[in-house]
């Protein structure tokens, strides 16, 4: 396989898709899991939704992307992908619909039961994709058994090994770390330090298991290569940074240790693949290889130059929404007014009493 061809260069751009995706979406799951935990009642949790209220669509956004990049880009890939792991996959697209609804649905309703409601659907539906992205990506380094014809054999179950689950759990732990520093940063008062406070377990818990899925991962792989080795050490250094830097009054540097901490796992992941995109358990003759999973040279082309003009369009206005929307929330800013004159100050200031779907209360 050559280092320098399109379908490297493909490999490479679907890893910085899910880079990109593990920490926009990792994020703002962890703030959807935490919901219940730092929001004491719906106020509270009110000021939590606005926080990501103008962001968590836009951050799916890069799993479309990197869906389609590897349809595209890999087919055969992304055919035994979706065959063999059909009922994950679907959980997290479920759970991935519900969420969306729950966020929309939520004010429809000034009904306490109603909210609360919905806001249960927001905690499960964050935490389910958060493991099982994990336990994805840890089957496909380890390897899935795939026949001569490139079709998954397996069960459910074959899905469900040790070493999985600790990718799972990796993925969880990572994101709620990465939610509650996210909230330290965006909050204000009480709810900055409820997230404060949760960060510091969550990130010890999180850098020990990025420790131990790298030294996993490295145990399980036939020969270590350099590159592999580099990546391996990103995580454990950053999972350690992530676990120190929770505990300083550093929130900025606590979330950034996070991101780089996800950018190095699937730094990782990608690295200990190449030149594969999906090992067979079976059979080392039956991997999924950039050769035999790619497609032809002039659609690699087509799609190089197609990516050329609109990702710095997308990056742009996602920056954009990033900063216009960089201020700290609080409970003040979304609780219903309690007289006339509060509602005035709040038009006057540009504000409303509505949920990020649009809904009041």
């Amino acid at each position: 396989m050559e280092i320098l061809s399109l379908e490297t260069l493909w490999f490479t751009l679907i890893a910085v898709l899910w880079s990109g995706y593990f920490v926009l979406e990792g994020f703002d799951f962890g703030v959807g899991m935490l919901l219940r935990v730092i929001g004491r009642d719906s106020t509270d949790r009110r000021a939590l939704i606005h926080t990501i209220g103008p962001v968590w669509d836009g951050n799916e956004v890069w799993l479309l992307v990197a869906g389609g990049a590897t349809f595209a880009a890999f087919p055969e890939w992304y055919a035994t992908l979706f065959s063999g792991f059909y009922l994950p996959l679907l959980a997290i697209l479920v759970a991935l619909i519900v969420r969306g609804v729950a966020f929309e649905f939520r004010g429809k309703q000034d009904s306490e039961g109603w909210r609360n409601g919905w806001d249960w659907a927001i905690t499960i539906s964050s935490l389910l994709p958060s493991l099982l992205w994990g336990v994805a990506f840890a089957n496909i380094v380890h390897g899935v058994p795939i026949n001569k014809d490139g079709t998954y054999t397996g069960g459910f179950f074959n899905l469900l090994g040790p070493y999985a689950l600790l990718g799972g759990l990796t993925t969880l732990t990572l994101f709620a770390a990465l939610g509650a520093a996210f909230l330290t940063i965006r909050t204000t008062g009480e709810l900055e330090a409820r997230s404060r406070a949760i960060a510091r377990p969550l990130g010890a818990v999180a850098g020990a298991l990025l420790v131990a899925f790298a030294v996993a991962t490295m145990a399980q792989s036939d020969g270590v290569s350099p590159g592999e080795a580099v990546t391996a050490a990103l995580v454990i250094a950053t999972g350690a940074a992530v676990a120190a830097l929770v505990r300083t009054r550093h929130p900025g540097r606590a979330f950034s240790a996070g991101a780089a901490a996800a950018v190095a796992l699937i730094a990782m992941i990608f690295v200990e693949l190449f030149p594969n995109v999906m090992p067979s358990s079976t059979s080392a003759a039956f991997n999924l290889t950039l050769d035999n999973a790619s497609s032809s040279h002039y659609t690699l082309v087509v799609m190089t130059v197609v990516a050329l003009v609109m990702t710095p369009i997308v990056l742009l206005y996602q920056g954009w929404t990033y900063w216009t929307f960089r201020h700290r929330i609080g409970r003040e800013d979304v609780a219903p007014p309690t007289n006339p004159l509060d509602v005035l100050a709040r038009v006057g200031k540009g504000g409303g009493d509505e949920e990020p779907g649009g809904a009041a209360r």
